[in-house]
């Protein structure tokens, strides 16, 4: 939905935007090319996504600043940016999150993401993370495994998923794992909703890297930092990322409480964007079935 993004983001003003999840610099190259009037601020805790945004994003100079973190650590990042900079930075002219798994990471077996490939049972964003899916898949037990698939997933089948990991330890590859996911789950079911393991390596992927557990507190860092007339873009691939930003979203443009007194109601510093979500063209999934499940959600901030 690059051009979607692009054309949310013009009306910012000149600044500094987040990229939270820059991976090669796709969306970085699109924006930096459109708008001159905006610098960029790369994350990624995938230092493999960090080199390919440099080489990527190398013609635009000094617009563009790179870190290797992952995206809860915004606060402290901004912070080291003022202490260095000549003036005050004054917040973000945007941001965007574009949440789940890249394509070159998919399309890496040795990073152990794909159901499709083999490779080890890996899964981790940051190479340097303790928590691998081998250790998901071979040491929880049935009630976490199930938890799991059905709070990351919507696994309707999480429970006879857990039983047929348990049943095939240790597992050791994700063509393993597929195939144990597969013999799961009933033929007619099999039929209908792409690959059968899908949701569950989305479910473990998602353990793995804490995904859920560091959106909420990525997204209210970002929010506080937007700077007035800033507008912050997420796209999430599932329904529990979407849950965790259109609750955040809510929270800051809906008043919780009605004065008791006839008064005029304040006024919300943020406005979503309408319409509240927006999901790619059939042309665009055609091109990247990958890209069906995307859901973009905007918010900017009108008031200090």
């Amino acid at each position: 939905m690059v051009h979607d993004i692009v054309a949310l983001v013009e009306p910012v003003p000149t600044g500094l935007f987040l990229d939270a999840t820059v991976g090669g610099g796709g969306h970085a190259e699109a924006l930096l090319a459109a708008h001159p009037h905006l610098e960029i601020l790369g994350l990624d805790q995938d230092q493999t996504a960090i080199t390919a945004a440099e080489r990527r994003l190398a013609p635009f100079g000094s617009r563009v600043r790179l870190r290797r973190v992952r995206f809860d650590q915004l606060g402290r990042v901004l912070a080291e940016i003022e202490s260095t900079a000549d003036s005050e930075l004054g917040g973000l002219s945007g941001f965007l999150f574009d949440l789940g798994v890249s394509s070159p990471q998919l399309d890496r077996a040795e990073r152990g993401f794909s159901y499709r490939k083999e490779g080890p049972l890996d899964m981790r964003m940051d190479i340097d993370g303790s928590l691998t899916a081998a250790d998901v898949v071979n040491t929880y037990d049935r009630r976490e495994l199930t938890a799991i698939l059905r709070r990351n997933a919507d696994e309707r089948f999480a429970s006879r998923i857990a039983d047929a990991i348990i049943d095939a330890r240790p597992v050791r590859t994700t063509t393993e794992l597929a195939q144990a996911v597969v013999a799961a789950i009933p033929a007619a079911a099999r039929r209908t909703g792409g690959h059968p393991a899908k949701r569950t390596f989305q479910a473990i992927r998602i353990e793995v890297n804490d995904e859920l557990g560091v959106l909420a507190s990525a997204l209210e860092q970002a929010l506080d930092a937007l700077m007035v007339g800033g507008r912050g873009l997420v796209l999430t691939y599932h329904s529990g990322e979407d849950r965790i930003v259109k609750g955040a979203f809510r929270q800051r443009t809906t008043i919780n409480s009605t004065p008791r007194l006839p008064v005029e109601p304040p006024q919300l510093p943020y406005r979503v964007i309408r319409p509240a979500s927006r999901q790619p063209e059939a042309a665009e999934i055609e091109k990247n079935p990958r890209a069906g499940s995307a859901r973009l959600r905007a918010i900017e901030r009108i008031a200090a």
